[in-house]
């Protein structure tokens, strides 16, 4: 058993976070002392550690709370569809040092954009996530988009666009800006809408 203030210092992970994720039950602790001292077990370590991968693929606390609760959840299809994710990062990342100490070297010779397309990565996520997704409101999501025409679904993607089109035009605006935050809102529904799209076309 390990106290939080150990978790703590090998997992990066503040003691206020550790508190937190036990407050919403996320990682519960596996034991509380008499004292009220938080312990973890190998269990819980080990949780935590696909907390902190998923965590990396940018889901929020709540969408991974019901995917590593779920009864379908499949550690060994996770642990592959991460690692192959994290290669593909690595890959992109080393493109982009090579292209910047190109430029340092030589200088710029041509107008090549190609380290900085992350689509390949993109695509890779989001089918991933559609793979992990099977959360309550994703299911009813996926529920809804069942019965739907391709009418009603070249409907959405074209709303799907203009949301695009939105973040556009606030590119170069302050980020905590009203607009931006607005459109921070429609995350979620974006990213469902999305996956949607890519599972039906």
């Amino acid at each position: 058993m390990m106290t939080v203030h150990e978790v703590s210092k090998i997992s990066g992970v503040s003691i206020r976070a550790m508190h937190h994720y036990d407050k919403i039950g996320l990682l519960p602790a596996t034991e509380v002392t008499s004292a009220g001292y938080r312990l973890y077990d190998d269990t819980a370590l080990e949780r935590l550690q696909h907390i902190l991968l998923f965590k990396e693929l940018e889901f929020s606390l709540k969408e991974i709370k019901d995917i590593l609760d779920s009864p379908d959840f499949d550690r060994d299809k996770a642990l592959e569809q991460q690692i192959h994710l994290l290669e593909l990062r690595k890959e992109h990342i080393e493109n982009l040092i090579d292209l910047a100490r190109g430029i340092k070297m030589i200088g710029v010779k041509e107008m090549s954009f190609e380290a900085f397309d992350t689509r390949k990565i993109d695509e890779y996520a989001e089918q991933a996530k559609a793979s992990w997704g099977k959360t309550d409101a994703y299911k009813e999501y996926e529920q809804k988009a069942a019965g739907r025409s391709i009418e009603e679904q070249h409907s959405i993607n074209a709303r799907l666009m203009g949301i695009f089109a939105e973040f556009g035009k606030i590119r170069n605006q302050d980020p905590e800006s009203a607009e931006a935050n607005l459109l921070r809102n429609c995350r979620i529904l974006l990213r469902s809408i999305f996956i949607n799209v890519q599972m039906k076309f």
